[in-house]
């Protein structure tokens, strides 16, 4: 009876408890379908897993891209028309010379601004070049993805 309990014991030892959860989380699914590189965070992801992190974001952002431009492209045109159809009716006078010198001022105060603020632009524009070119695939897959999403 007493070796009956030694190899019950021992079949026990044998069986390990798996954390279902912390394994999920150590082994994503997409690693099992694309691959799973180490190395740098450019290629710390396989290409088709860079293109397709790419692609999806660039679709969902140009897909809301497209829904958000036509909105405001809604909301600018119909108040423009409903503006002109005032006007045309009399309920809306312009004053076109105070306009023209309304805008002339507004076009100085941005050009001020603009010199100013022409080195943070520049830096903003370094970085994302940098960016892109270390990152060539999924940039281009986000490109791909956002005139996919353009069009959708």
């Amino acid at each position: 009876m007493a070796e009956r309990r030694e190899d019950q014991e021992s079949d026990d030892d044998t069986y390990e408890v798996v954390d279902l959860t912390d394994y999920a989380r150590r082994h994503q699914w997409w690693s099992r379908v694309f691959g799973n590189n180490s190395g740098p965070i450019a290629e710390k992801y396989s290409v088709a897993t860079q293109i397709m992190m790419g692609g999806v974001t660039g679709w969902c952002a140009g897909y809301l891209f497209q829904r958000v431009g036509k909105i405001a492209a809604t909301a600018v045109g119909g108040g423009f028309l409903l503006l002109q159809i005032a006007n045309h009716s009399g309920y809306v006078q312009v004053d076109w010379k105070k306009v023209e010198k309304d805008v002339n001022k507004a076009k100085k105060h941005l050009k001020k601004k603009a010199n100013k603020a022409a080195p943070e632009i520049n830096s903003f524009i370094e970085e994302s070049t940098e960016f892109v070119k270390r990152n060539i695939v999924l940039s281009s897959g986000f490109v791909g993805g956002f005139l996919l999403g353009l069009a959708s």
